[in-house]
């Protein structure tokens, strides 16, 4: 069992990778040992990934995560491999299948059959990081590299998949090494994600998968102001079918429901009901909304119980 932490580059910041370096740094003086970082429209994760854990040696790096579509498997293959290579090993590629509000309208490519292109957009990276090639044509994907795409240095790189559907669980449990859920609660986990996956990967041969849950925490005494800002950072996954349905699953109505907000004991506690509940690493995410002093508090909380896990 691990715990990590989210990093985003500060708004306001004069320049986001400078920010996210300085932001890794602090965390791993406060004992965070995991951080990882999230895609957007602006910068890129891998590249903050790859920058943040070879300034920071202290902390493994993952990605939460690159969303499929727009997007081809040998070039973010490519893209993971020199993460690995230029971390030492301390790379993690997470992937997802993205929201159809941002597949069609921004990329200008459909979204349909989304489990068969996870499916197919797996078979390749995985073929690449165990081969060093792949030769795929599949119905929506085709991969053969005239070359080698082995990137020298790299050891295969670990993919999770923000999956929390049924199909998508399923295929992720076969394929790749675990899921990466946000707002599925310790009742989600438990009844519907960590036995589904599990099942899976049994299935397929496949070890025992990781389960990493993306919790909204804050360590904070401003209880009133977390709560509201948490509720407008949160508010745009209530209007998105796959999240309205892990919140359900978890016994909330709405995302904010599922954020814990409190002293050091109470987020410590919750922590515990996820790892309890199945969970292999905790991310604690959104832990900035209420300015940098709790933001450290959170950090120290996480580093603090990172070293009663080891």
């Amino acid at each position: 069992m691990t715990l990590g932490i989210a990093i985003a580059p500060a708004a306001g910041a004069v320049n986001a990778v400078d920010d996210v370096v300085g932001q890794a740094r602090r965390a791993a003086a406060a004992g965070v040992r995991s951080a990882w970082f999230g895609q957007v429209f602006s910068y890129d994760a891998i590249t903050l990934a790859t920058v943040a854990g070879r300034a920071v040696p202290e902390i493994t790096v993952g990605v939460s995560v690159v969303p499929i579509a727009g997007r081809h498997p040998l070039l973010v293959a490519s893209q993971a491999q020199t993460a690995q290579a230029a971390t030492g090993g301390r790379f993690t590629l997470g992937l997802g299948l993205g929201a159809p509000a941002f597949a069609e309208p921004v990329f200008g490519v459909p979204n349909d059959r989304p489990i068969a292109r996870l499916r197919e957009f797996l078979t390749v990276v995985r073929s690449v990081f165990e081969t060093g090639t792949a030769s795929f044509e599949g119905e929506l994907i085709t991969a053969k590299p005239p070359m080698s795409a082995k990137v020298a240095g790299a050891e295969p790189v670990p993919v999770v998949v923000a999956a929390m559907g049924p199909q998508a669980l399923r295929v992720t449990g076969e394929l790749a090494d675990g899921t990466l859920p946000l707002l599925a609660g310790p009742k989600a986990l438990a009844g519907h994600i960590v036995p589904t996956i599990r099942a899976a990967a049994d299935t397929a041969g496949r070890p025992a998968p990781k389960v990493i849950a993306a919790l909204p925490a804050l360590v904070t005494s401003d209880l009133e102001t977390a709560r509201r800002r948490m509720a407008e950072q949160t508010a745009f996954y209530d209007s998105i079918p796959s999240y309205q349905r892990i919140i359900e699953l978890s016994g909330a109505t709405k995302a904010a429901e599922l954020a814990v907000i409190g002293d050091e004991e109470l987020v410590a506690a919750e922590i515990r009901r996820y790892f309890d509940a199945g969970a292999t690493e905790v991310v604690i995410t959104q832990s900035d909304l209420a300015g940098t002093a709790d933001q450290l508090r959170t950090w120290r909380l996480v580093g603090e119980l990172t070293r009663a896990l080891t």
